[in-house]
């Protein structure tokens, strides 16, 4: 038998520079103390994004911070695990770029969890457990002399040009709904002015952008400023999303509707703007999801194809990513869903006292059933609460951080 730790150190950084995040680094380090001693260390995320930036469109600063999502597993076996505890877990994490602090999150929202259970390790040591890291998201934080706070809640996708950290191009939305891009190179915002229709979803597939506006016209969005078509537009739904899944880039059309109370009226006519901001906020309350369509891209004919089912896949549909799990890394038996958020479904594990407010919905393609995710079992199960494997691990010597 073949004895692993005697691989040639040449070979273990060859295989080190193909892994794909920094979390890989860490746990192929942790194999033994040989391959730990032939790779480098990962720099840790707030050391990646040190430089500060000029704040858009005013002249300012903001620091970037990265969000992980990852997908936990039990270390143990599924027949070892407890028939009623779930075998995989998906949080998101970030570290604070302003102190280190590690912040546990919503997987789908940008809200934090008020309270862990008594019991939750501090720290959470990654090694423990079998991980899978699902997606990313960046976040751009204003900085003040005083306080740190998100600057724009659109979603922003990152680039690194040929692997170095301190040269990079971020792509986000502008609240004018056009493209802008930052260049560390030259330190400055450009807003792109391709923009037949606002845009709804960015997104980083296979080192390019892409971009897909509220009609599905999508483009590829070039480091010289400039857009190529690369499929026509889907009309129908009211909201565009792109997912790389599993190596596919896929389209979700999210279709809704307002839900209107008994008695009440649409028209605000004799109304001040105070009456009518709070009537338009209750419409956008109840504005509920019912259904989706899903599309493939066809790169020939510039075109997106719908698809009838996701290969067994479960399509997450966040605040700022979206990302896919096969069913087989979630341990559930049922694929062909979207896992989205929804204004409309209301709290996130609430029988279970989670104080955690984040409505999500379940969509089935195969069957088009709709509904919040409390009435999905097997899906809920991967939210919260924590199962019972995460606290009863015993911590190693290798510590992920400190959760606050």
């Amino acid at each position: 038998m073949a004895d692993w730790t005697q691989l040639p150190k040449e070979l273990l950084e060859l295989i080190s520079k193909r892994l794909g995040t920094h979390y890989d680094v860490i746990r192929f380090r942790s194999v033994c103390s040989t391959w730990r001693s032939a790779v480098t260390a990962p720099n840790r995320c707030r050391n990646r994004f040190a430089p500060r930036f000029p704040l858009l469109p005013i002249s300012s600063q903001f620091s970037l911070s990265k969000r992980s999502v990852f997908l936990l597993g039990s270390p143990t076996t599924s027949t070892q695990t407890n028939a009623w505890s779930p075998s995989s877990w998906v949080i998101k994490i970030e570290e604070d770029p302003m102190n280190g602090r590690v912040q546990l999150l919503n997987p789908l929202s940008r809200s934090r969890f008020d309270s862990l259970p008594d019991n939750f390790p501090k720290p959470l040591n990654l090694l423990d457990f079998r991980v899978l890291e699902l997606g990313e998201e960046y976040v751009l934080h204003y900085l003040t002399h005083h306080s740190v706070g998100n600057l724009y809640m659109e979603k922003v996708v990152l680039s690194c040009l040929e692997d170095n950290v301190n040269d990079f191009i971020i792509l986000t939305i502008h609240v004018s709904g056009k493209l802008a891009m930052f260049k560390s190179s030259v330190k400055k915002w450009a807003i792109i002015q391709d923009m037949p229709s606002p845009f709804d979803d960015v997104i980083l597939y296979k080192g390019n952008f892409y971009a897909v506006d509220n009609t599905g016209r999508t483009v590829v969005v070039g480091l010289d400023f400039e857009t190529n078509l690369i499929a026509m537009p889907v009309f129908g739904g009211d909201k565009k999303f792109l997912v790389d899944s599993n190596g596919e880039l896929l389209l979700v059309d999210m279709y809704l509707s307002i839900e209107s109370e008994p008695g009440s009226s649409s028209s605000s006519a004799g109304f001040g703007l105070v009456e009518e901001y709070f009537e338009n906020l209750a419409l956008y309350m109840n504005e509920r999801t019912v259904k989706f369509k899903v599309f493939k891209l066809d790169d020939v004919g510039k075109q997106w194809v719908e698809a009838k089912d996701l290969d067994n896949r479960v399509l997450f549909l966040g605040d700022g990513c979206t990302f896919s799990a096969s069913i087989e890394d979630l341990s559930v038996c049922r694929g062909n869903c979207i896992i989205y958020v929804d204004n409309f479904f209301y709290s996130l594990g609430e029988e279970d006292g989670a104080s955690e407010h984040c409505d999500i919905g379940v969509f089935d393609l195969e069957s088009g059933s709709i509904g919040p995710l409390t009435k999905f079992p097997q899906f809920s199960q991967l939210f919260w609460p924590p199962p019972h494997w995460i606290s009863s691990t015993t911590a190693s010597d290798l510590r992920f951080g400190q959760l606050h």
